[in-house]
């Protein structure tokens, strides 16, 4: 259980434990806005206090650890490596995922506020699955033991046209809203 709120925590999942999954990682070609960097803290959705600090880890690629209660409890520490890509108006994150949850990569939405909140936001499953089913993006649907979920086959400057359009803003949906640590 522990792993699976680690995951809600840098939030490439829903919280309904339904997946939108990509065939193909965002490429580490871009850095990553420097505010994002550094030690962000929420209440999670069991009222623990949440850590999430996220720093750089290569040339491109950044890695987040993710803990509960205490910076000082290792004990339940997650960490990921992800990658960023800025397209249009967004920032986007793409992360491996581990083999029980599929082995291929999610992506989600992020932004900071003018407030210095980090707010993360994941695709909608039912809303991606629409959008196959009008063949505006590739893809099949999928089974987890999570739930029914979608991997997108489609090339990523599709999929990010299709992000980026305004028409389809109601694809992303808030996950995690985080304060600077410390604020």
């Amino acid at each position: 259980m522990k792993a699976w709120r680690a995951l809600i925590a840098v939030s490439f999942l829903l919280l309904s434990g339904c997946l939108v999954t990509f065939k193909d990682p965002i490429p580490a070609n871009e850095a990553a806005p420097i505010p994002l960097l550094g030690e962000w803290t929420r209440k999670n959705e069991w009222g623990e206090q949440q850590y999430l600090d996220i720093s750089r880890s290569g040339a491109n690629v950044y890695k987040a650890k993710s803990y509960v209660e205490s910076p000082d409890n290792q004990e339940g520490q997650e960490e990921y490596s992800f990658t960023v890509a800025h397209h249009g108006l967004r920032w986007y994150v793409s992360a491996g995922l581990p083999k029980s949850l599929g082995a291929n990569f999610a992506i989600a939405g992020f932004e900071i506020t003018t407030s210095n909140e980090l707010v993360i936001y994941t695709l909608d499953v039912e809303r991606i699955q629409q959008t196959l089913d009008q063949g505006e993006l590739e893809g099949q649907r999928v089974e987890t033991e999570r739930g029914d979920g979608v991997l997108i086959s489609s090339a990523l400057d599709k999929v990010f046209a299709f992000l980026n359009d305004p028409a389809n803003s109601d694809v992303f949906v808030e996950v995690a809203r985080y304060q600077r640590s410390g604020e």
